[in-house]
């Protein structure tokens, strides 16, 4: 090998990758590092230590853009300065904004887009191998980790840019899938977290119907300890898959379905493909199946048009249906939309920030009352971190970095992150319980 080849002078240089926005970047971030060390090339946690600068960028909505954009151009006046040799930017909004960004930021030497693998290892001065694809260097806590099933979105909601960004859906094979998890698992991963944009028709585009059931079937047999469900799109959801979760217990009685707003109207507009009742019917049915299960969702305010009483029919929803867990964003009017091709984006920001407040703090008091039945019950738990003489542990009921933590005094107990270990809930808030260890 040349001592000037592109190759050769990656080989000498550091690396840092910074992953921006969701657990689907953090394994495309994961997949390029992964596959890189596996060339000999090296990577480094710390900013200022590297030669190489990689972002991987989210364009989900404005504040992830603003985020994005802000971490270029504090790497492109590191790149202006000399104080590093190469600047790439790649992800969604990159995808999104090439053409944009490439005019207005001289400094950065690449843009790539979400499926630019290859092309991403070329410059670094190695080749893909497609033998090595299931290769990834884990950003999460070592006994977690994230399994993507697809990639792009089908769907055709109005408010989000995802297939612009990403393209159609495109399901993974059930033995590819089979495969990376088993390598997963090899690296001492405990806990197998599900996600795609939507996992609820997996297996459609390759097999004609979903195979999401026959999918988490065969990873039960795996012997995770947990497998969780994220991101359920609520139109034409599997059920068999709430039975399987009912019977095997290595299935987390979890699942994250976004409903995003229950107002027949505004669903209507948001062309969601399914509405109130059809909503609420599906989330009772999933209740009846599974008594057990946490059902976290997300929801959407200030959608253009929302008016009070469509506001108020949210929150009495909420009132009467009491998720286990829910988040709520203010709706961001983004390019490449059919909202923002079609809407105005008529409501006040100051608005829209009024409504989240009284939606969380809603689900606050009925999150405090779902915790406080906690109490004096014994339960598994996950230790994420432990740090003086506390553990932070979460339950099979709450997913990494959303939901609850479970607080636990380990002064003389030898227990570390990774541990599995059962807790009795002394206390409890509306997002934190407190336990004692059972030995």
């Amino acid at each position: 090998m040349p001592e000037n080849s592109p190759e050769t002078m990656t080989r000498n240089r550091s690396i840092f990758l910074l992953s921006l926005g969701c657990s689907k970047n953090t394994v495309d971030s994961e997949r390029l590092i992964g596959q890189a060390r596996l060339k000999g090339l090296s990577f480094t946690d710390e900013p200022d230590e590297a030669d190489i600068v990689i972002i991987n960028t989210c364009g989900f909505i404005a504040d992830a853009k603003t985020e994005s954009i802000d971490e270029i151009l504090a790497a492109a006046k590191k790149r202006k300065n000399g104080e590093i040799e190469a600047l790439y930017v790649m992800g969604c909004l990159s995808a999104l904004y090439a053409a944009e960004l490439r005019a207005e930021l001289p400094e950065v030497d690449r843009f790539f887009g979400t499926a630019d693998l290859p092309e991403i290892l070329d410059i670094l001065g190695t080749a893909y191998d497609p033998a090595t694809r299931f290769e990834r260097s884990l950003l999460s806590p070592s006994h977690y980790a994230w399994l993507k099933l697809s990639e792009g979105c089908s769907r055709t909601c109005s408010f989000c840019a995802i297939p612009k960004m990403r393209g159609r859906y495109k399901s993974e094979s059930i033995e590819d899938l089979l495969q990376e998890a088993t390598r997963l698992k090899a690296k001492g991963v405990k806990e197998l977290n599900l996600i795609a944009q939507d996992i609820t028709p997996y297996g459609l585009d390759l097999y004609g119907t979903s195979r999401l059931n026959d999918l988490i079937r065969e990873l039960s047999d795996l012997n995770f300890d947990w497998i969780r469900l994220l991101y359920a799109y609520p139109l034409d959801f599997p059920l068999e898959v709430i039975d399987t979760m009912r019977e095997r217990e290595n299935i987390c009685d979890y699942l994250d379905m976004p409903v995003q707003h229950i107002s027949d109207r505004i669903l209507a507009s948001m062309k969601r493909g399914i509405g109130k009742q059809d909503t609420i019917g599906l989330l009772e049915s999933i209740r009846k199946r599974n008594p057990n299960i946490r059902l976290r969702t997300t929801m959407i305010v200030g959608y253009p048009g929302e008016t009070r009483a469509e506001f108020e029919e949210l929150l009495q929803f909420v009132r009467e249906f009491r998720f286990d867990r829910l988040g709520c964003f203010p709706y961001s009017h983004e390019e490449y939309t059919a909202a923002y091709d079609n809407l105005e984006d008529n409501i006040p920001e100051e608005e829209k920030q009024e409504r989240i407040g009284e939606l969380m703090e809603l689900q606050e008091g009925i999150s405090e009352k779902k915790n406080r039945a906690l109490e004096e019950k014994t339960l598994k738990v996950l230790v994420e971190e432990v740090e003086d003489n506390l553990a932070f542990a979460r339950t099979e009921y709450d997913a990494p970095e959303v939901d609850n933590e479970c607080v636990l005094d380990t002064a003389g107990i030898d227990i570390r992150p990774g541990d599995f270990c059962m807790a009795t809930i002394e206390e409890s808030s509306a997002y934190e319980l407190v336990g004692r260890i059972e030995h």
